[in-house]
């Protein structure tokens, strides 16, 4: 194989590699179509094989193929190592730091959070990623995650804020018998077990006239009247026209505020899970639902 060949060109076929087709990997690397066609073509033409073989499922890696993706995925871990430990080392509490979390934390929690550091940190920019889907902290795609889990990976490090409470909850003007309440279940989405298998003992199915693939949009459809639903306590509580029937239900995730070891020693990533840590904490009654 050539020395000349590219980094950039190695990206090339991992990305047609992990998205099997080259209009994804065109949509990965923000070029189009044809861009991504040209280059492959010039690419197996310089290496003298064919890299790719094109089938019903989209494209194949060949057996020269998948040495090459096999040495670009080295290649992107090593640089992702070189990144994290780089960043790591800064000492000055300025930059950009990325956050993942969920809709509900966001909306119902930590928004206040995130403006008192604002005001505390001016020189650190947020990059607040919202989303169901756990981004890996390894690859750096988020600096700092705040989750709902019961086993937090054991390659992240952070520490556990609280249990989230969770509990059934009523539109307020409800008056009909409980036996016969309409309820708003939950889609498909992630971090929902306890609910879900809550409402497989509890609830006829027919009696779920909706279901929301979010907390956030089930909090919304809970108030707006369309059903009962179950919540955690920090987004109910909270919610006008909303009442909580009965205790606590015996289930629930718990909060953590992670991030990978090599960053704890940022400057910037150690002031916010100083920060986040100390404010969330205020909130601990409220999120396990004995305010």
């Amino acid at each position: 194989m050539p020395t000349s060949i590219s980094w950039d060109e190695f990206r090339l076929v991992k990305a047609i590699a992990d998205a099997k087709s080259l209009v994804g990997a065109a949509d990965k690397l923000g070029v189009n179509h044809s861009t991504v066609f040209r280059r492959l073509g010039a690419l197996e033409g310089a290496i003298g094989a064919r890299l790719f073989e094109r089938s019903r499922n989209g494209y194949a890696p060949t057996p020269a193929g998948e040495e090459m993706i096999a040495l670009a995925a080295k290649m992107e871990h090593d640089v992702v190592d070189f990144e994290r430990a780089v960043a790591g080392r800064s000492t000055k509490p300025a930059g950009e730091l990325r956050l993942t979390t969920n809709d509900a934390f966001l909306t119902w929690l930590i928004a206040p959070m995130l403006a008192s550091f604002r005001k505390a940190y001016p020189d650190i920019r947020l990059d607040v990623v919202v989303g169901h889907e756990n981004l890996n902290l390894s690859r750096r795609d988020a600096d700092v995650a705040l989750r709902a889990t019961l086993e937090p990976p054991e390659t992240l490090v952070g520490r556990k804020i609280a249990r989230i409470g969770w509990g059934a909850y009523n539109p307020a003007d409800w008056r009909g018998a409980d036996h016969e309440r309409p309820w708003v279940g939950f889609g498909e989405g992630p971090g929902v077990a306890g609910p879900r298998r809550w409402f497989d003992d509890n609830v006829a199915p027919e009696a779920i006239v909706c279901r929301i693939d979010s907390v956030a949009g089930v909090a919304s459809a809970v108030q707006a009247g369309i059903g009962s639903g179950l919540l955690p306590c920090l987004i109910g509580e909270k919610l006008a026209g909303v009442v909580r029937v009965g205790d606590k239900l015996p289930f629930g995730d718990d909060m953590w505020l992670l991030t990978h070891p090599d960053l704890r020693h940022s400057a910037r990533v150690r002031a916010f899970m100083e920060h986040a840590a100390t404010e969330l904490t205020k909130l601990r009654r409220d999120i396990e639902g004995d305010a």
